[in-house]
């Protein structure tokens, strides 16, 4: 863990990555009647080699607590042209969002999810948040029935693309629990959304059974640090790394030496960022681990409050240091956030909200592409 907030590992030279250079728009998805945002996706490779992108389709509001389905759309010619969007889950509560997607061994594929409950008292956001899995053995023609993932009761937040396998097979899904107990240690309790207790959940019969780890849930008003959808990416020395999005300047870190079933208390990391959350993943042509997330270090001219520019840097040594950024969406007046990440033999797919003001900030979702050599000129060539 680091000691000092001030984000020196992070050189401050300002690139932008261009069309030139290898970034493809794949797909944009704009809103229309009776579909008022598209947000929040994962993508997979299918066996025949089509791109299967799953993501949110609000229809009756913009806000997180609105009604929406999950639906899904293919591309069988690497992203050029997409089929129209297919329900592959309805509503089931209030709504279901945010997409995970994992890809097993056995070739089976998962489909995580949240569900959020219907809002008795028609508040902004309901309090009832839970993390399901469904299970498909034909590519996504049709699913199993769901298996409940986050197994306390309360509202959970699993951001899209955050459900990972570790080396040793154990399936772990990230959360933050925004419910708690009361001081009594007994009533559970509304948390209110900005604040949160990251914990984790997992599994190790492939997602069939889950539990939760060691995590203690104390009561609400002890819990003073806004902590918010966190991620997790397993080290070579095989702990794990858990990030968090915060409303403190960084995003915050903990570990686990116990395959996630205890962890180290929340400290600062060295990424600067606004209330946004960060996506990592490990790079399959170097072993070295990317980041993609809103860099507020100031490498980059940023608009203070918003989540740009969307930014990207790889680390080389697992974390404790980063390359400089390069700017992947740079307008000043853009909201970029809750990217997927996606590899290919050659390239690196995106799926993430990508929007401009005055526009609401969380209704338009792009896919794009960054290629192998892209990440080798900008990162790899002295």
């Amino acid at each position: 863990m680091h000691s000092s907030l001030t984000p020196i590992l992070i050189l401050l030279t300002a690139i932008t990555a261009t069309a030139e250079d290898g970034l493809e728009t794949l797909l944009f998805l704009k809103t229309g009647p009776g579909n008022p945002r598209n947000s929040e996706g994962d993508i997979v490779e299918l066996q025949d080699g089509r791109l299967c992108l799953i993501y949110s389709r609000f229809t009756t509001g913009t806000g997180d607590g609105s009604e929406g389905d999950l639906a899904l759309r293919t591309s069988g010619d690497q992203g050029k042209t997409w089929s129209e969007g297919r329900i592959i889950v309805p509503n089931e509560g209030r709504n279901v969002m945010s997409v995970s997607l994992l890809r097993l061994e056995n070739g089976e594929l998962l489909l995580f999810y949240l569900r959020k409950g219907a809002d008795p008292d028609k508040k902004r956001i309901p309090h009832s948040c839970t993390l399901y899995v469904r299970r498909s053995a034909d590519e996504f023609k049709t699913v199993s029935p769901p298996v409940r993932v986050t197994l306390l009761n309360g509202y959970h937040v699993t951001n899209n693309d955050r459900v990972v396998q570790l080396s040793t097979g154990r399936l772990i899904a990230p959360a933050v629990l925004h419910t708690g107990l009361d001081a009594t240690g007994t009533k559970i309790t509304w948390d209110g959304r900005h604040k949160g207790l990251p914990l984790a959940y997992y599994s190790d019969d492939l997602g069939k059974t889950w539990k939760k780890d060691k995590t203690v849930i104390t009561p609400v008003e002890k819990r003073k640090l806004t902590l918010q959808e966190n991620g997790v990416v397993e080290l070579q020395d095989g702990r794990l790394w858990m990030f968090m999005r915060t409303a403190h300047d960084f995003q915050y870190e903990c570990y686990s030496s116990d395959g996630g079933e205890t962890w180290t208390t929340p400290a600062p990391s060295i990424l600067a960022s606004p209330l946004s959350p960060a996506s990592v993943k490990r790079l399959p042509w170097t072993g070295d681990l990317v980041c993609i997330w809103n860099d507020h270090s100031g490498a980059h001219p940023f608009t203070k409050g918003r989540r740009n520019p969307l930014c990207i840097a790889v680390s080389k040594d697992e974390g404790k240091s980063w390359s400089k950024s390069v700017t992947i969406e740079n307008d000043r007046e853009g909201w970029y956030c809750y990217t997927s990440i996606t590899f290919q033999e050659n390239r690196m797919l995106l799926s993430y909200n990508a929007c401009i003001f005055p526009t609401w900030c969380m209704n338009k979702l792009k896919v794009a592409s960054l290629g192998k050599s892209w990440f080798k000129k900008h990162f790899y060539t002295p």
